[in-house]
């Protein structure tokens, strides 16, 4: 389907470290969008001291690649990201 995003990645049940995205541009946006049930996952931007809640449903847009970002670990529940 026609879509203004280069790329889509499904990830299921993963913690994912602290990283920078390697591709894009600085000034483009990436759409974070957690799905699942159940589970209180936190989206940490560490550049700017943030741990937002990251539970089923919310959309974030973030710039990847400029800022360093990682899901911790969740206790309960399945988690699944589209970015």
């Amino acid at each position: 389907w026609p879509s203004i995003f280069s790329g889509l990645e499904v990830i299921a049940n993963r913690v994912t470290f602290s990283h920078r995205d390697p591709g894009g541009a600085p000034s483009l946006f990436d759409l974070l969008v957690s799905l699942g049930s159940g589970h209180e996952a936190k989206l940490t931007l560490r550049d700017i001291g943030a741990e937002l809640d990251y539970h089923p449903g919310t959309m974030v847009f973030i710039s990847g690649k400029v800022l360093e970002h990682s899901i911790s670990p969740w206790i309960k529940g399945e988690r699944i990201v589209i970015a």
